[in-house]
């Protein structure tokens, strides 16, 4: 009884162990607590301290003539007048007297063939036109000498001084005479025609230019033998292409659901990718009355109004199909940029020029819309400026471009 008693004043130290063993636990955890929240509340500031993430817009040159185009295609440009020049007879290329790019005149001689065979062909009839002039001269004087005789059979025959079968007989040689005559006379012209035909056969093998024009390309060398009418191994058909510079047109397909929006005569501006400075004026030429079924379109000719002797053949154009003719301030390129680039803040126009990473205020003025876009003064092509930039975007701020 007495060691039950005494039991229960023995103190129980585990759970003040325990207890105290908690209690540190607990304010760990608190402090975790309080350090993710300082981190996070770091982070957002962090995060409001950074770049602006923002879309951008660059500022380009734009023609007024977007206004009030009405189709725009593109197409190829093509001489009008072309020739792949070539000469009638065959033979070995002998002489040449042009290259790519060579200018030429009409009838101006370009090439020559080896023309020694037709040539003595050429002498050959020369000299049976002199024989047959040889003929005549001989038959003249046979044909004087029967007359002669004629005439003093026809005194004597009277009064019988001859007989009637010598009368007879110088007759017969008169008419023989003169006949024969008549048939020099004709074998005259049959050997002039056979010199006329030598001499077309010479000139021949004479290369002329067709008509005033630029070479184009060259597809003979000479020692080729050139034979225009057949397809013979190692030989060439033409010797070179040229083309009438002054014909240049532009050449463009146009789908046959847009064909209503075109008409002969209409004004047009030319864009050469070439030459993309360049912008000539244009006019429909004619409209071939034909649809390409295969790709339902209807191919349209483009002549130039202005010129420029940098335009070739075959140089890509886009084609701009007016409503009405471009004047001179039209043809004129102004600064343009998207609307949304441009905000109004206290009465001003501003823009923010996007340069090392940061946002830069520029106060600008703006003009007559261009086609989607609006013309604009106070930047430059090229300055790329921040899109629909908003209340919060300062001058000075700092940016990052955000992916489309």
């Amino acid at each position: 009884m007495a060691d039950h008693d005494l039991s229960r004043l023995k103190i129980d130290r585990s759970a003040a162990t325990a207890g105290a063993s908690i209690r540190p636990r607990r304010r760990w955890l608190r402090y975790a607590v309080i350090a993710l929240v300082v981190l996070a509340l770091i982070g957002i500031a962090m995060k409001l301290a950074g770049p602006q993430a923002v879309h951008t817009a660059t500022v380009t040159s734009a023609y007024p003539t977007q206004n009030f185009t009405v189709l725009n295609a593109t197409g190829y440009v093509v001489p009008q007048r072309k020739a792949a020049v070539a000469s009638k007879a065959q033979g070995r290329l002998e002489w040449l007297g042009v290259l790519e790019g060579s200018h030429v005149k009409k009838d101006e001689v370009i090439a020559r063939l080896e023309s020694k065979d037709v040539a003595a062909s050429f002498a050959q009839a020369q000299a049976q036109v002199q024989v047959a002039q040889a003929n005549l001269a001989l038959q003249q004087a046979e044909l004087k000498d029967a007359e002669v005789n004629l005439r003093r059979s026809k005194i004597l025959i009277v009064p019988n001084a001859i007989s009637r079968t010598q009368y007879d007989a110088d007759v017969a040689r008169f008419d023989k005479a003169r006949a024969s005559v008549n048939s020099s006379r004709a074998s005259i012209a049959s050997a002039q025609a056979n010199a006329r035909a030598a001499e077309v056969a010479v000139e021949q093998t004479v290369v002329r230019a067709p008509f005033d024009g630029v070479v184009l390309v060259k597809h003979a060398n000479v020692g080729d033998n050139i034979t225009p009418f057949s397809a013979a191994a190692d030989t060439k058909g033409a010797i070179v292409t040229i083309a009438d510079m002054e014909t240049l047109e532009v050449e463009a397909d146009v789908a046959e659901s847009n064909i209503g929006k075109i008409r002969a005569g209409q004004p047009c501006e030319l864009l050469l990718d070439a030459l993309p400075g360049l912008r000539l004026a244009g006019q429909v030429s004619r409209i071939v009355p034909t649809v390409d079924r295969s790709k339902a379109t209807v191919l349209v000719k483009v002549r130039f109004v202005d010129r420029d002797a940098r335009v070739l053949p075959d140089m890509s154009a886009k084609i701009a199909f007016l409503s009405r003719p471009a004047s001179a301030q039209d043809r004129q390129p102004v600064v343009a940029v998207q609307p949304a680039a441009v905000v109004k803040q206290q009465g001003r126009e501003l823009a923010y020029v996007v340069k090392d990473g940061r946002a830069h205020e520029v106060q600008v003025k703006t003009g007559g819309k261009v086609g989607e876009l609006v013309a604009v003064q106070g930047v430059k092509p090229g300055d790329v400026l921040v899109l629909s930039p908003g209340d919060k975007l300062s001058d000075g701020d700092r940016i990052t471009v955000a992916k489309p």
